[in-house]
């Protein structure tokens, strides 16, 4: 089965949930016919997830949700020394995962109409991102 894989860099974004989709869709070759893209965060601090691409308020709850879930500060944290919202960002990016695969057809994203893909930065200086994309068939 061919494949295709090409590495982007995102530019450094706040703390916070930012659609990326678009800047996937450039970053892929012309594509024709079916098959699976998949896509991966080298980082551990960040992470990607799929969902609301329309209203942004769905965003800015995800990032509320989560600081109140995984707090800073916490008394039992012992991975302190990168700053307080280092450890957080840890377990959110494990909570959220390094990875989502989207299916391709007919060349394109095969995703619902309210559907984008998060890069989903949990520092508060995150710097650039780098993500592998991986086109199967």
């Amino acid at each position: 089965m061919p494949s295709n894989q090409t590495e982007i860099t995102i530019s450094a974004k706040p703390r916070g949930f930012h659609l990326i989709t678009n800047d996937i869709e450039r970053a892929l070759p012309s594509l024709n016919g079916n098959g699976l893209l998949h896509v991966f965060i080298k980082h551990t601090s960040a992470s990607l997830t799929i969902n609301e691409n329309a209203d942004p308020t769905v965003r800015q709850d995800f990032e509320s949700h989560f600081n109140n879930s995984v707090p800073e500060n916490a008394p039992y944290y012992r991975h302190t020394l990168e700053g307080p919202d280092d450890m957080p960002a840890h377990l959110k990016a494990s909570l959220l995962g390094s990875s989502v695969t989207i299916p391709l057809t007919n060349g394109q994203l095969n995703m619902g109409t309210w559907q984008g893909v998060y890069l989903c930065e949990h520092r508060d200086h995150g710097g650039r991102r780098t993500l592998v994309l991986t086109v199967v068939g």
